[in-house]
Formats: C-alpha cells, sequence, structure tokens
C-alpha cells in the first residue's frame, strides 16, 4: 500500500465575524475534501507543545512524527540544512528576511514578496558592506534568507520576534533585545542604509512596489541535533516536496528523498496540479509521499481571506481530486500543520482539524473537512507527533 501525507500549511484559522463566523475551510468549496470525509476519519492533533512557538518547525515536525521537544533546537539551522549551510558547534545561524519597513512600521514582512532574482540582488549588495569571515550570509528563495555569525554565541539568547508576527506595527518594540542583540540590532541599522537609495529599491518604487529596505533577523539557533531517519522509525522510503527551505531541511533530517519539481511556489501560481501529479508518480519508487503546500499560510499572513478561501479551493480541485483517482491501494492524510488566522495574520497554537481516508480507514460520520466538524468528533491527539504512527496502522 502507497501512503500520501498533504500538508495544507495554515488553512486552518478562525471563524470570521464579517462571514457569519465561519472559517475559510467553511466557506471555500471543497467538493472532495468533503467526499473523502464522509467517507473518512476525522479529529484534531495538537501539533505545537505547550511552551513552544506556534511555528511551521515545530507544527510540521510534529506531523512527521517527530517529538519537537526533543529534537527541534531552531529553525534557521533547519532552513540551513536544505540550503547546504554547515553550522559549527561554534556557530548560530539566524533566518533573515528582506522586509519593507514604512514610516516605523512593518509594511511587508516580505516586502512585497520580492522575487528570488531581486532579493538575491539586495542580499549580495548587504553581504558586500557588512559581510566578513565572520558575518556571512547566504540568499534563498523570495523574501527568506540566513545569516551565519561565527564566535558570537550570546547572540542565539536574544529575543527576537518574526516580522510576520507585526504586521503594520511599530517595529522599534520588536527589534532584537536583551544579551546579545547589540550585533543583531548594528547588522539592521547598518542594512537599512545600505538599502534605502539602492538602484533596484528605487525602481521598486517608481514601479508602485514596495522597497526592500531592512533585513530582519529572527529564529537564531545553533547546530541541530542527530535525528533517526524516517526508514528507521516508521520502515518506510519516504519523498518530500515543498516549495520552501523549512520543510526541505526537515526531509534532509530524516532522511527522506527531496522530489524537486518545476513551478513549486508559496503562493497562488503554486502548479498545485503538478505538485501532487508529481508526488503521486514518486509513489512508483517509494512508499510515502510528503506534499506541502504553502499558499494557504502566505494568504493568512497577509490577511487576505479571498486568497486563502482560494488556495484552499485550487487544493481540492487540483490535488485532493487526484488522490480520489489514484488507481491504486493508498492511503491518504489531510491536515494543516497550524491554525494561521486571518484576523492575527500569523500562526497560534491550537489544534488543527485531519482527515484520513483510504485503504482501511472507517468512516466516523463527519460530513466536512472543517474545525468544527473535526472538534465534533471528540478526538485529539495531545501530542501530533503521535498521528504519523496512528495513520500507518
Amino acid at each position: 500500500m502507497k501512503y500520501c501525507v498533504l500538508i495544507t500549511d495554515g488553512a486552518s484559522g478562525w471563524g470570521i465575524k464579517e462571514q457569519g463566523g465561519k472559517t475559510a475551510l467553511e466557506l471555500a468549496r471543497t467538493p472532495n475534501l468533503d467526499k473523502m470525509a464522509k467517507n473518512g476519519f476525522m479529529g484534531q492533533s495538537a501539533n505545537v507543545p505547550p511552551g513552544m512557538e506556534p511555528s511551521s518547525a515545530c507544527a510540521c515536525m510534529s506531523l512527521l512524527g517527530y517529538d519537537p521537544e526533543i529534537y527541534y533546537k531552531g529553525r534557521a539551522a533547519i532552513e540551513a540544512v536544505s540550503m547546504g549551510v554547515d553550522v559549527a558547534p561554534d556557530e548560530v545561524v539566524f533566518r533573515c528576511n528582506l522586509v519593507s519597513v514604512i514610516d516605523g512600521k512593518m509594511a511587508s514582512y516580505s516586502a512585497g514578496h520580492i522575487s528570488s532574482e531581486e532579493a538575491a540582488e539586495l542580499l549580495e549588495a548587504v553581504a558586500k558592506e557588512l559581510g566578513s569571515e565572520r558575518v556571512k550570509f547566504y540568499p534563498g528563495v523570495n523574501y527568506r534568507h540566513l545569516l551565519k555569525l561565527k564566535g558570537m554565541g550570546d547572540t542565539a539568547k536574544a529575543l527576537c520576534t518574526p516580522p510576520h508576527d507585526i504586521s503594520d506595527r511599530e517595529v522599534s518594540p520588536y527589534l532584537p533585545q536583551g544579551e546579545g542583540s547589540l550585533i543583531l540590532n548594528q547588522l539592521i541599522s547598518s542594512s537599512q542604509q545600505i538599502l534605502k537609495d539602492h538602484p533596484l529599491n528605487l525602481r521598486r518604487q517608481s514601479q508602485g512596489k514596495l522597497p526592500a529596505n531592512s533585513i530582519w533577523l529572527f529564529w537564531g539557533s545553533g547546530p541541530i541535533p542527530p535525528m533517526p531517519s524516517f526508514k528507521k522509525a516508521y520502515g518506510l522510503d519516504a519523498v518530500l516536496n515543498s516549495g520552501v527551505d523549512l520543510l526541505r531541511g526537515l526531509g534532509i533530517m530524516m532522511n527522506m528523498k527531496i522530489l524537486e519539481l518545476n513551478g513549486i511556489t508559496d503562493g497562488l501560481n503554486n502548479d498545485f496540479s503538478g505538485q501532487m501529479r508529481g508526488g503521486l508518480l514518486a509513489l512508483g519508487d517509494n512508499d510515502l509521499a510528503v506534499i506541502h503546500v504553502e499558499a494557504p499560510d502566505e494568504a493568512g499572513h497577509a490577511g487576505s481571506l479571498a486568497d486563502k478561501v482560494k488556495a484552499i479551493e485550487l487544493i481540492d480541485e487540483l490535488m485532493v481530486g487526484q488522490l480520489l483517482a489514484y488507481p491504486e491501494d493508498i492511503r491518504v492524510l489531510v491536515t494543516p500543520d497550524h491554525p494561521t488566522p486571518l484576523e492575527l495574520k500569523t500562526h497560534v497554537a491550537e489544534p488543527v482539524p485531519f482527515l484520513m481516508w483510504g485503504k482501511g480507514v472507517a468512516s466516523n460520520g463527519v460530513s466536512r473537512f472543517t474545525e468544527k466538524e473535526a472538534a465534533k468528533t471528540g478526538i485529539i491527539f495531545e501530542k501530533g507527533c503521535n498521528l504519523m504512527q496512528a495513520f500507518l496502522k
């Protein structure tokens, strides 16, 4: 039998007052998910352990069957694995976003979803002025990059706030604070002077686009501990595809095969159909495929109900439809990793709905894939890392 895990990042959320208290999942037209739900098994999963950050790093680690309380030591280090950046014992790595700060406020945590090509040019300018043997910048995808500091271990103790947690807020209260924060603030401030009048930013502004006029540092961490491979832990050969470095990093840490596909992005321009098609084709040589879709979460961070609903509907039409039509015995797990309420534009650590469907799965009487239907079952995995084992039984 084959297995597929479809992670709909951030698709869960809160009821929206202006929409009669309905969530994006309830508002979306999802005939394929509804068909699965009626013939499947639903419940809730708490993927973020108490006291830990409600990040995709913690939540997706749980969903993939590993306990974040044991293995999670910081998100930036996971992304470094994906990007092939080694982190030595005396080094600290940080996520380094390119952001837009306008009139002292966080106008965009993604610099208006700047392209990878433009971002690389701007980061190169920052690295030329601020980089050294002890300070190194690494370009990533779109606005997401890395900074590595050598011999500055105290920076890992600084209190840092992700920029997507402070959309439209004054940034000054959320700059790095406490022990180790001085060098981080110096780098942020210096980057603003470098980027302010960069020709690319001037061109973006003339086109009505937001300038990428600052770096923002957060999620600092040192080397990650070794993890048992997915094959050793669960006895299956697994393949993973995602449009973001975080999930690829987790897959590499778990010794999963990383499936490279064209057209896979973090937004509505993602090739949803191609992503699922490629994942299912990869099941020919593997037992389990993990397909991670970032678009609902990006819409949540942007506070766009229309985009979040659209992302969910595209997943239903172009991805779930393929799962229903798969010609061999298959078992499917569909679930967000965490909620991303539109009101907050960031993550919360609440349980999310999960849906199991396919070979050997008995129905437990739900009608739709929504938060309310999942809660009505009374079934909850208090430790989300145990869901994978239940799915593979």
